[in-house]
């Protein structure tokens, strides 16, 4: 069934650091697509925030990127973003997925930065708008608490509820329903082992092939 639905999509996704290394989303979630037929190309910029798919801004953490079933290519560790309004004339996917959510969630602060963090998704979501581009927002995923970024449940689940009222028009994708609170191990509190990765690239690319947005994309 799967199959049929994503079948001959092309499939642009962009993101923070969940993409940056060879085992996480840029392997779970492209390949998964990619096994279902879709024609995919991930970029993922660590620490990457909405706005810096805008213009060039100097990676400080590291990056990659992956086309097809080609390896990951581990990009410099200073590497910006692509402006997304290149992407999208260079590549003319039928869909963009942008995995981001924990960059901007300042779990080491107070309180969500709720202006900024508003200020940084429209200016996204509209630049994609304006390309009539269809778009999907996938949202962070529990995590643990603590570890080297202080994660919390409760700002998890405020920047998912944030980020629900938000993206539009793009369609949003609560990775807080996919599991349990702590299900899945992390190595810092934010980023998963590499069966954490395996089964929320799985869970999403189910989420993906099931939303209405692929299956109007599929009637055009």
């Amino acid at each position: 069934m799967l199959t049929s639905v994503l079948a001959g999509l092309s499939i642009l996704i962009i993101g923070d650091s969940h993409l940056t290394v060879p085992y996480y989303l840029i392997d779970s979630l492209h390949m998964g697509l990619e096994r279902q037929g879709a024609q995919v190309h991930t970029i993922g910029v660590c620490g990457a925030n909405p706005g810096d798919w805008l213009k060039p801004v100097k990676g400080t953490c590291g990056a990659a990127e992956r086309r097809g079933d080609a390896a990951v290519q581990v990009l410099d560790v200073n590497t910006p973003a692509t402006p997304i309004d290149q992407l999208l004339a260079r590549d003319k996917p039928d869909l963009v997925v942008i995995v981001m959510g924990d960059t901007m969630a300042g779990y080491q602060q107070a309180t969500f930065p709720k202006t900024w963090a508003w200020q940084q998704v429209t200016a996204l979501t509209q630049t994609v708008a304006k390309a009539n581009t269809a778009c999907v927002w996938i949202g962070p995923a529990w995590g643990t608490e603590g570890g080297k970024y202080q994660k919390t449940f409760a700002r998890a689940k405020q920047v998912s509820a944030f980020l629900s009222s938000n993206v539009a028009p793009c369609q949003y994708i609560d990775s807080l329903k996919l599991s349990k609170p702590g299900e899945w191990a992390t190595t810092d509190g934010q980023h998963f082992t590499k069966s954490g990765y395996e089964a929320w690239g799985k869970a999403l690319t189910q989420q993906l092939a099931q939303s209405s947005i692929v299956q109007e994309l599929k009637k055009k």
